[in-house]
């Protein structure tokens, strides 16, 4: 008979997560990032990354690599616009998901397009086990994702 693991619950409460203001970007960090660092928040599992990112207008990160990852970035509030070096360059709005595996490496950079508005967004970095070669993109609408997981749980239901 097969083990089942239990993984381990972790309440992080949002005022003692890291935080760093640089102008044009508030950030707050689940895990230690860039200045934030707490031995004890390295990772969830093979979660590294947890950021709450808010970008002002016509400001954002320049061209930067990532490899052997699956970057997800969930826009809150506002336009995310993102360009990467497998040539996609699209903007992704609230109610959209944005997954990118960087497999054997690739470059992007990410940007709040808007001149008024700023942008409020998620971003999760899963730091995989196995090396991956192919870069994928991949855009999903999350009332799509929403209803394709119903179906599947429907389909569950009905099966068993």
């Amino acid at each position: 008979m097969k083990k089942t693991k239990i993984m381990k619950t972790i309440i992080h409460k949002a005022d003692t997560r890291g935080f760093a203001n640089h102008g044009w970007l508030k950030s707050h960090h689940t895990f230690s990032f860039a200045g934030y660092q707490n031995p004890e928040r390295m990772n969830f599992g093979m979660l590294r990354v947890l950021n709450d990112d808010v970008v002002q207008p016509k400001m954002g990160f320049g061209t930067h690599p990532h490899q052997n990852m699956e970057i997800i970035s969930i826009p809150l509030k506002g336009a995310l616009s993102h360009k990467d070096s497998m040539g996609n360059k699209r903007a992704i709005e609230v109610g959209e998901v944005q997954v990118m595996s960087a497999g054997t490496g690739l470059t992007h950079s990410e940007f709040n397009d808007s001149q008024t508005d700023e942008v409020n967004f998620l971003q999760l970095w899963i730091i995989l086990r196995k090396r991956v070669l192919n870069q994928i993109m991949s855009n999903v609408s999350l009332t799509l994702l929403s209803v394709k997981i119903s179906c599947k749980l429907l389909w569950r239901q009905r099966i068993n």
